[in-house]
């Protein structure tokens, strides 16, 4: 399989996880993370400002982390976070995530990784 090739494929992958656990969680074909209104919910907001400034600095490792360490899958708000990051970084181009050491098949990864700890799971076909 020629490398472009296979970075579509694996990006077409991220983006039918996406949809699939947003479909399944929340209702929607996509997740996309809203800072909410009168600080309701000011871990999640929180944890999606930090993992944003991360990732503007091109830490995408540093961000992971940060995500696994303060994820609670039993809340659905950080779990728009969680899909939310994932969908920014999978919109990343390839150059980007190269230069800050990271992969498409590690944002396939962290994905499944969610998806697990949420008790949801993506079996390959």
């Amino acid at each position: 399989m020629d490398m472009m090739y296979e970075q579509d494929y694996i990006m077409r992958t991220i983006t039918n996880l996406i949809r699939f656990l947003s479909k399944i969680i929340f209702g929607k074909d996509i997740a996309v993370y809203g800072l909410s209104k009168g600080g309701e919910h000011i871990q999640s907001d929180r944890l999606h400002r930090k993992l944003l400034a991360l990732l503007s600095e091109g830490k995408i490792n540093e961000a992971e982390d940060l995500l696994f360490e303060k994820f609670n899958p039993k809340d659905t708000r950080q779990m728009m976070v969680a899909i939310d990051f994932y969908q920014r970084l999978n919109n990343l181009d390839d150059e980007f995530l190269k230069e800050n050491n990271f992969s498409r098949k590690e944002i396939e990864e962290g994905l499944r990784d969610i998806a697990s700890k949420a008790g949801i799971t993506i079996y390959d076909i």
